[in-house]
């Protein structure tokens, strides 16, 4: 479990840095396979990121996430996984707004 919430924290960079790096070859007018193209839902009930190819990742909830996290041995690394759990789906709403906000018509 202990390298599932580390591989998480790890997919959450990998994500946040797909969406504000542009990845060169794409046809314009439409994403590269791998840009992120939504974000759905919330921290409570679970989020759905959607890519440009129509694949997508489903994280946890944040109460299964921090469930894992109680299952470490020292108290130390409990809470190092609850920070990075609670970062993880702070950046994950924070994405999820901007990107809202970026296809919004104006």
């Amino acid at each position: 479990m202990r390298t599932t919430i580390r591989a998480t924290v790890g997919v959450a960079a990998a994500i946040a840095l797909t969406a504000l790096v542009p990845v060169s070859g794409s046809v314009e007018g439409s994403p590269a396979p791998d840009t992120i193209v939504a974000v759905t839902g919330d921290a409570e009930n679970g989020f759905e990121i959607t890519y440009g190819d129509g694949s997508g990742l489903y994280p946890p909830t944040d109460s299964e996430a921090l469930a894992e996290c109680s299952e470490y041995d020292t108290r130390i690394d409990r809470v190092r996984c609850r920070v990075e759990v609670r970062t993880w789906y702070r950046d994950l709403a924070v994405l999820k707004q901007a990107l809202e906000w970026a296809h919004a018509d104006r």
